[in-house]
């Protein structure tokens, strides 16, 4: 069965690169050393608008956790140029959408906008680079909606715990035990300062990729990010040094109770490569054609 499974699916992958479609992209750095990728697709009308921030869960104090996550909302609070609570009525109001999310490495906001209104979501972005406006009052109000969605999301949810107590035994050393929603008590003690120090050391051009797909005109796109973004200033380099864990030598088996989960359940958990391994790809054709769904091997 193994030797089936593992034909099978290097079938998939033989077919799957044969077909595969060619995406081409302009890529490329400013000055500021803002990474920057565009893709021209001119078969709808519209474009999206993207900020990827190489900050998440694993870059925080671990007496402060909870951070990156907590800007992913703070962010939105508003600009000097965009007055509190107006973010997403100016994206509605011109035909988009927009969202963010967080994870242990990254964070990323977007916007999707009818093409015509590309310059505005280009705007938008720059102005969450260059002038965010981090005070006492929306730290205040993010800090009762960041409560909420754990109380709803972790708390209150089934199975809401499960991938924290396994990366709790999955990490013993690297930051990647915690969760990416943290703790609220660190988000309680934490100070303006701390928030404007995180904002000033992470939120900055050279760490952080610009990409723009959709209906463009290059030229005229790439000269809207340059007076748009170009202007505004590298931040201080920002050195990692995460420790290293040692091996996992034996099976790691862990029980874990929550007076919400009336049906037991059992998770599995691996190590694996980086995203930037190609390997990393084969493992997750490999995790969709296991356990994806419905018409998944494991659930039938």
């Amino acid at each position: 069965m193994k030797k089936i499974l593992l034909l099978f699916t290097g079938l998939l992958l033989c077919n799957s690169n044969s077909n595969a479609q060619q995406v081409d992209y302009i890529e490329y750095d400013l000055e500021n050393g803002m990474h920057v990728i565009l893709h021209q697709d001119n078969t709808a009308p519209v474009v999206t608008t993207s900020v990827m921030y190489h900050v998440g869960a694993k870059d925080e104090n671990p007496e402060r956790t909870g951070f990156a996550h907590f800007f992913e909302h703070l962010l939105f609070e508003g600009t000097v140029n965009i007055p509190k609570g107006e973010w997403f009525t100016i994206v509605t109001s011109n035909g988009g959408s927009n969202n963010a999310n967080t994870t242990d490495d990254r964070t990323y906001y977007y916007e999707v906008f009818p093409s015509n209104n590309v310059e505005l979501g280009i705007w938008m972005e720059s102005e969450r680079l260059l002038h965010p406006v981090i005070n006492q009052e929306g730290v205040d109000t993010q800090n009762e909606v960041v409560k909420e969605e754990k109380r709803l999301r972790v708390d209150n949810s089934p199975y809401g715990k499960f991938l924290e107590n396994v990366k709790l035994h999955m990490f013993k050393k690297h930051p990647y035990k915690g969760t990416t929603i943290g703790k609220m008590e660190h988000l309680d003690a934490a100070t303006l300062e701390e928030f404007q120090a995180f904002n000033k050391k992470y939120y900055v051009p050279n760490n952080a990729t610009l990409v723009i797909a959709g209906d463009i005109d290059v030229p005229s796109v790439k000269k809207m990010i340059e007076d748009y973004f170009g202007p505004i200033p590298r931040g201080e380099e920002i050195v990692r040094d995460f420790p290293k864990e040692d091996p996992i030598t034996e099976p790691i088996r862990a029980k874990a109770y929550d007076a919400n989960i009336q049906i037991p359940a059992i998770m599995a958990a691996y190590r694996t490569s980086s995203f930037k391994d190609r390997d990393s790809y084969v493992l997750d054709m490999i995790s969709t054609y296991l356990s994806d769904g419905k018409t998944s091997k494991l659930y039938k």
